[in-house]
């Protein structure tokens, strides 16, 4: 008897052995395939080295100084090293670590990024074109410096996608950043009474894609957004709030059509820093700040708004008032 249990173990051991040996040689095979394949369409695809370990549970790879550069869309990224882990039982189950320290570059400027932790769960669909179920990402002590002369600072950033269970191609993803400062944050002159970060940025919402995300989003193009429900998007900075919900369709060239409902708290905040940080001009601001003076005080609160911003035939207006053209959502 003991015999035979000692037999079933060595064949139990060898078996998943085998099991190990065959996804190791899946891996070892395929990612500098992968890179050969993306050469071939001009890219620049190179690393140093793979390594893979983990023996006998885990699948564990290891690539060392990577560079990555599309030549359609001019985005490009280089990291010291990568990390995959997945068990080997369950290789459609993946966590990517990222460096601290990594470089990406993006048509006109490049960013240096700086983080203490940068780590996502990636659940894909079993078969090759690797179709993304769900995705949960987080990063700990964000920093981004811009050669365009801009920072963007965050203690922590959480990101969640899961895929609708009825269409392939829509997602729910929610967001949260905890004390960001945004680039204007960096930059606030004496006398605006706000504070670097918000205390408060988070949004919830179902995105609609014009395919499901997968493989071919980083091998080929991005899936594009063709419809946006927003359930909540809040930015509370000091005194000043900022609520929005709403619906758009985006056409084939990225441009919105629909309405977001924008509830504002102390909105002359807002104004403020748009007057100080010469963006735009103060006649504008003025105007601006005249006519949603106005619209305030019918609503009988004249610090707070409700009011729609809708977007429609390439223009975008705030209530009444012709803001300037829809801003083009594309994810290049």
């Amino acid at each position: 008897m003991m015999r035979l249990l000692t037999l079933l173990v060595l064949l139990a051991a060898l078996a998943w052995s085998g099991f190990w040996l065959l996804g190791y040689g899946a891996l070892t095979a395929a990612v500098p395939i992968w890179f050969e394949d993306r050469r071939a369409e001009g890219w620049v695809a190179e690393y140093d080295t793979l390594s893979v370990s983990g023996f006998p549970s885990r699948l564990d790879s290891t690539l060392e100084n990577l560079t990555l550069a599309d030549p359609q869309t001019g985005v490009a990224w280089e990291a010291p090293f990568f990390n995959m882990h997945a068990l080997t039982y369950r290789p459609n189950h993946v966590i990517a670590v990222w460096p601290n320290t990594q470089t990406l570059a993006i048509p006109g400027e490049k960013l240096s990024i700086t983080t203490g932790d940068m780590r996502a769960s990636l659940v894909l669909d079993p078969g090759t074109d690797l179709t993304l179920s769900r995705a949960n990402l987080a990063i700990e002590s964000l920093g981004v410096t811009s050669t365009a002369s801009w920072q963007l600072a965050a203690s922590a950033i959480n990101l969640a996608m899961h895929r609708d269970a009825e269409n392939a191609a829509t997602y729910r993803v929610a967001f949260k950043a905890d004390t960001l400062t945004p680039p204007v944050g960096f930059a606030l002159p004496n006398g605006i009474d706000l504070p670097r970060s918000f205390s408060s940025f988070r949004a919830d919402l179902t995105a609609s894609f014009d395919r499901p995300w997968d493989r071919t989003a980083i091998e080929h193009s991005r899936p594009q957004p063709v419809s946006l429900n927003l359930t909540l998007a809040e930015i509370i900075w000091g005194d000043l709030q900022l609520h929005a919900a709403g619906n758009v369709t985006i056409d084939t060239s990225g441009f919105p059509t629909g309405e977001v409902t924008i509830r504002a708290v102390n909105w002359r905040d807002l104004l403020e820093v748009a007057r100080h940080s010469g963006h735009l001009p103060v006649p504008v601001i003025d105007t601006v700040e005249q006519a949603l003076g106005f619209v305030a005080q019918l609503s009988g609160k004249a610090n707070e708004l409700d009011i729609p911003l809708t977007f429609a035939n390439g223009a975008t207006k705030l209530g009444p008032l012709p803001i300037g053209p829809a801003p083009r959502i594309f994810l290049r």
